[in-house]
């Protein structure tokens, strides 16, 4: 454990942040799955919408550094492809 003050507040403001991230990661990753099983329940509108929310829970991470640019779009490309797909 750290015994200096500032040490302490950053050990602090650490888990704070680290907190507030994974409350992030996990929301936007429970949209992926929403959009997931949408798809494999061939609800076309419904995933459209799911698709739209997951989109945006995605770009936000990007946006907050939760997440790197590139994984963020391989992950909107590959759920875009699938509700394509289903529409199609």
């Amino acid at each position: 454990m750290a015994n200096i003050k500032s040490a302490i507040k950053r050990v602090r403001v650490n888990n704070d942040h680290r907190a507030h991230n994974i409350s992030i990661k996990t929301d936007m990753r429970s949209q992926i799955k929403r959009v997931e099983s949408l798809v494999e329940s061939k609800d076309v509108e419904n995933a459209k919408a799911a698709f739209k929310v997951a989109a945006h829970k995605i770009d936000k991470a990007v946006q907050k550094g939760i997440i790197h640019k590139n994984k963020g779009n391989r992950q909107k490309s590959r759920l875009a492809k699938k509700v394509n797909e289903l529409s199609a």
